[in-house]
């Protein structure tokens, strides 16, 4: 798929524990832990089409999209069996929407609103350059009415994904069985990518990023340096050499300003393949088995994830092995009304290419 010419590209980075007192809503946008469901959604916990074991909640995105009256959130579940590793089998993307008057018919009037902020809610599309407008700026910018349990105050971006309020009898977590491992939660803090020449790293960033470079064998220096027209030959090719594949080269250049960047997101963008691809992406993701609709590129997630993708059971062991996960969504996001059960999307998973070289 072509580059937009002014596509916008949304980075999301890890923004710390999600602190066990604090409840979360269908419009946190997080890592692991369980999917928090919209009001009207019911959910039967997914299973691996491979293996036949309960898939685990990879990330939460809230995601409305600009011109829409909905609510919308998109679930990553995946298959943590080690057999089901870096297959898109077993990987399942659940769809949830519902109006915001299907919201009000449910909640009683004594319960707290949900203060997240405008900029942990986000709209993760084509109004993310309105992000800092006022709400009443918003309204007449885009046409679309904010929900009101979805707003606050505050400029820190730390502090108001952190301050939620939502009232505890009003919270509502999907059900998961016990031998389904659970995935430490975390925020997920959002800012465009444009902006990431002022982005100050903080220690716990700075340990991703080393994590990263001994991962992948290679610095950012490197990269920087292979793309800058002043790379000497022995230094490109120390740079490329452990992989040899020049879309993983191109990949590492693009996300080197801010390698622990967990999630990108572009609806209806142009992804970052890691590896070549046996054959077109595109031509092969499904339409929607719903309406019939063409499905559009919408996030993916990153290397960076992986290090954070670990049981909330010290005792265990387990993790997911990925390159990147690619999300396609309906184009129309279709809906229809009075649904209870979230739609299936498409993901495709590549696999790191170190993973070929255990095989």
């Amino acid at each position: 798929m072509a580059a937009a010419v002014h596509e916008t590209v949304l980075i999301g980075v890890c923004d710390g524990v999600i602190d066990k007192k604090k409840y979360t809503s269908y419009c946190t946008n997080k890592i692991g832990d369980r999917p928090d469901l919209l009001p009207v959604i019911t959910l039967q916990h997914p299973t691996c089409s491979l293996c036949q074991r309960g898939l685990s909640h990879v990330v939460q995105v809230y995601c409305p999209l600009a011109a829409s009256p909905y609510h919308r959130t998109i679930s990553v579940f995946a298959c943590t069996n080690p057999h089901c590793s870096g297959k898109s089998e077993s990987w399942i993307v659940l769809r949830s929407q519902c109006l915001e008057d299907d919201i009000k018919a449910r909640q009683d009037d004594k319960t707290t609103p949900c203060t997240e902020s405008a900029m942990s809610r986000t709209d993760w599309c084509d109004e993310a350059d309105d992000w800092g407008m006022d709400d009443e700026e918003q309204v007449a910018e885009n046409g679309v009415q904010i929900p009101n349990d979805c707003i606050g105050e505050g400029n820190d971006v730390s502090s108001r994904l952190q301050d939620l309020c939502i009232d505890g009898d009003h919270h509502q977590s999907a059900l998961q069985p016990n031998d389904v491992p659970v995935f430490q939660p975390f925020y997920i803090s959002v800012m465009e990518e444009t902006d990431l020449d002022g982005f100050h790293d903080t220690d716990h960033e700075n340990e991703l990023l080393r994590a990263y470079e001994e991962r992948e064998g290679v610095t950012v220096e490197e990269i920087h340096s292979c793309g800058s027209g002043g790379a000497t030959q022995e230094e490109y090719e120390k740079a490329t050499a452990k992989h040899g594949d020049e879309v993983f080269t191109s990949f590492m250049k693009k996300i080197s300003l801010c390698p622990e960047q967990v999630l990108r997101y572009s609806w209806a963008g142009s992804p970052l393949f890691i590896s070549e691809t046996v054959s077109d992406v595109i031509q092969t993701v499904p339409v929607c088995a719903h309406c019939g609709s063409p499905r559009v590129f919408e996030f993916q997630l990153m290397p960076a994830l992986v290090s954070l993708l670990r049981s909330v059971d010290t005792d265990s062991d387990v993790s997911l092995e990925f390159g990147t996960v690619l999300v396609y969504t309906c184009r129309n996001s279709c809906w229809k009304s009075g649904s209870a059960a979230p739609v299936e999307e498409f993901a495709v998973v590549q696999p790191d290419p170190d993973q070929k070289l255990f095989k």
